[in-house]
């Protein structure tokens, strides 16, 4: 699983921009690596500061991670404790702050995870937020103050970041009710919640203390800081719509949004010398035997969108857009397959190929010529739109305005060039067409392969009496990938966790540092491949001993909320947070649950985390599910300090074939992709209902009819994958045969 969003667009020296409009479509490239994404000019950088990163897993003082009760508003509050020597990387990011803006300074800096162009996962270069905190979660966003510095996460990376982030941090933990997601602001005194009962033994059950409040990070800025403070921000790395909010929610409380455009990214002053380059790889075309459609046919669908916004063209800068658009792939960041360059191939499809630099510089000419550019303002970075506004109040329009002034209500046209417009892009490339889910069929038939060859030798491995490493699990494993035909790389870095790190959601293994996985391990395994036909996503999670009653009931918890929402069948305009609950619901029973969606988009060789449909419990996403679309199935159960478990299927959504259709609607129901066997060993069968079963065996006999022949030249393997398919019951009572401890089933 990588969660949702967030596993994402790639960046790097392929960089690129497309302007789609009634002629020729455009797209910006950059010609030879740069230090620096700003494509306008910037005032010399303050001398760099070199500073090695804190030790990941240096704790604060007393062994814990600094509370929010710690966390000083408006830069006050004396420490109980002599403090900790203060990094070097925020001592440099505070000079800088200071000296920002002609000198003016700003009070805060924000710094996203994200880059130009909105990636999930930037290239080495962009990692800024990384860099500065030393947390090296795919999601999360830091503020510096003159005193405090916090970062805001999800569940999905409390354990992380708690173990990364170094003494001077303070974790705001974000989704939780003490923090509750953008969305999610209540009015009114807040009830504290009910302590939910636990299937924990008794002596296992620990009291918390309640938790301090945790804001969100515009209300933490907002009522924290003085009247009149400038907080800070790179506008080359938020979305218009970010900045609209931050700007709104300070503007309450007299406070003041700072796009820092000449000053450039104050973290790069920080990083210096020492900050990577920018990547350079190969571009690679998407066949159109995978793609379905050409070039010509997918800039005629975009265009025909734009009529209804009145916009004369449209700017699409996430890369993963461009990728689709064009038939393009690369490799520039590892496991996200966007477009590294620009070339012949665009221009033979009628593609006018213009210098990445020239981006800013052309969006300003078209809304100074008139032009009405529709962009996505969750997804357009505020530096392109401000420059178009900008251009366009001093353009033959003659607008007096200011682009810093301008506050846009989500979904509708900005009064200058701006046109807010969802991308059709986005929805385009989530609905898969036949060729597409072809492609996601191969590859799922050869990653089953691959994962059948390596389970049965993992299981042998064990079997021996050898002990392994989380780092060889994952090297084996990718290995095994690699063999097969059409692979280009791991669709994300595996997750490879044994007993506590299989609980650290996105924990990933290094040399040094791993645990070891032996007969009494349960070890989890969240993995993905890149083809060139398409992506895989599949998680299992393993025991070769004996686990505990309490290990197998929570399994069987998470594989019974697996089964309900693979059976599901929901009437057309379903959102998914309208079925997560389907994947919760035996685990709520014996009062767990997890901290992560249930779902997310994948794409077609393309992003492991795709949009913009979602299954979780953000009840503000509404798209609807469709067919055609791909969502994962992922509900887990995470003991801190104990172990993590997680279930995990990829589900292609297809036409449910109903006796009726209630008021002539269509019904929809999911096909699974991934192709593997779900482990049983773990399984207590005596919470297992009869349907239940019945679809697990059915399941395995698919898995079965499909891999088997793929196998027929490799004999251990498909003996593995015939003593893993046969029916529940067959296998259990194998397992009692060879003097396992299975539970009785009644």
């Amino acid at each position: 699983m990588r969660g949702l969003a967030s596993r994402a667009a790639a960046q790097g020296r392929s960089a690129a921009s497309s302007f789609v409009r009634g002629s020729s479509p455009s797209v910006w490239r950059l010609a030879r690596p740069v230090r620096s994404a700003s494509t306008q000019p910037r005032r010399a950088p303050a001398p760099a500061v070199t500073a090695s990163a804190a030790p990941r897993d240096r704790l604060a003082p007393g062994g814990g991670r600094r509370s929010m009760a710690d966390a000083p508003a408006n830069g006050g509050g004396a420490a109980a404790s002599a403090p900790p020597p203060p990094d070097p990387r925020l001592v440099a990011l505070r000079r800088l702050m200071a000296a920002a803006d002609g000198g003016v300074g700003v009070a805060a800096y924000i710094v996203p995870t994200e880059d130009p162009h909105m990636s999930e996962y930037p290239p080495d270069t962009f990692k800024r937020r990384e860099f500065i905190s030393s947390f090296t979660g795919s999601a999360g966003t830091a503020l510096i103050t003159r005193d405090a510095a916090l970062l805001w996460t999800d569940g999905r990376y409390f354990l992380q970041a708690e173990a990364e982030l170094g003494p001077g941090w303070t974790l705001m933990r974000g989704g939780t009710p003490t923090c509750p997601e953008a969305r999610r602001r209540r009015s009114g005194p807040r009830r504290p919640p009910r302590r939910a009962r636990s299937t924990l033994p008794a002596a296992r059950r620990r009291r918390r203390a309640p938790a301090p409040a945790r804001p969100q990070l515009n209300d933490w800025l907002a009522e924290s800081l003085p009247a009149g403070s400038r907080v800070g921000f790179d506008p080359f790395c938020h979305t218009v719509e970010s900045v609209n909010k931050l700007r709104a929610r300070l503007a309450e409380k007299g406070l003041v949004a700072v796009p820092l455009l000449a000053d450039g990214n104050l973290v790069d002053g920080v990083w210096g010398d020492a900050r990577p380059g920018l990547p350079v790889a190969p571009l690679r075309l998407h066949e159109q035997r995978w793609a379905g459609q050409g070039i010509a046919e997918k800039l005629q669908e975009v265009r025909s969108k734009l009529g209804g916004v009145g916009a004369d063209c449209f700017l699409a800068t996430t890369l993963d857009e461009v990728a689709w658009l064009f038939n393009l792939r690369g490799s520039d960041v590892p496991h996200n397959p966007g477009p590294p360059a620009v070339g012949d191939a665009l221009r033979a499809g009628g593609v006018e190929v213009r210098p990445y630099e020239a981006l800013v510089g052309d969006v300003r000419g078209r809304a100074a010529g008139k032009a009405r550019i529709a962009m996505d303002f969750t997804k357009v970075s505020y530096a392109v739109y401000q420059a178009a506004e900008e251009a366009a109040a001093a353009g033959p329009r003659g607008r007096k305005r200011s682009a810093s002034d301008a506050v846009v209500t989500p979904g509708g046209a900005a009064p200058g060039a701006a046109v807010d417009l969802s991308s059709p892009i986005v929805a385009a490339k989530a609905i898969k067409n036949a060729a597409e889910l072809e492609g996601m069929r191969e590859a799922h038939l050869r990653d089953a392969a691959a994962l059948s060859e390596f389970l049965d030798w993992l299981e042998r491995e064990i079997a021996s009496g050898r002990t392994l490493s989380e780092v060889e699990v994952d090297t084996h494993l990718t290995a095994r990938r690699a063999a097969q035909p059409g692979f280009i790389e791991p669709s994300f870095p595996t997750i490879a966790g044994a007993n506590a790190n299989g609980a650290i959601i996105h924990y990933r293994a290094a040399e040094g540092s791993c645990k070891t996985v032996d007969g009494s391990t349960l070890l989890l395994i969240d993995s993905g491949g890149q083809y060139d036909c398409g992506t895989t996503d599949i998680t299992r999670t393993l025991h070769f001993g004996t686990p505990t009653a309490h290990q197998r009931r929570c399994y069987t918890r998470v594989l019974q909320g697996h089964i309900g929402l693979s059976r599901a069948v929901f009437p057309e305009g379903t959102p998914g947070s309208a079925i997560d609950a389907l994947a919760r619901l035996p685990l709520w029973a014996d009062g767990l649950n997890y901290r992560h969606g249930t779902g997310h988009g994948v794409g077609a060789a393309l992003n492991v985390h795709e949009g913009p449909q979602s299954i979780s419990t953000r009840y503000w996403i509404t798209t609807p599910l469709q067919v055609g679309m791909i969502v994962s199935n992922e509900p887990g159960y995470y003991e801190d300090g104990g172990f993590g478990i997680r279930v995990e299927n990829l589900l292609a959504i297809v036409e449910a074939d109903t006796e009726f259709r209630f008021g002539g609607a269509s019904f929809m129901a999911f096909d699974d992709l991934t192709l593997v066997p779900i482990s049983t060993r773990l399984i207590d069968p005596a919470l297992l209902r009869p349907e239940e079963e019945a679809w697990l065996d059915a399941y395995h006999a698919r898995v079965w009819e499909a891999v088997s022949p793929r196998l027929a030249d490799k004999p251990s393997a498909l003996d593995w994958l015939r003593r893993n398919t046969t029916p529940l019951k067959e296998q259990l009572a194998a397992a009692g045969a060879a003097g396992a401890a299975v539970p009785a089933a009644v």
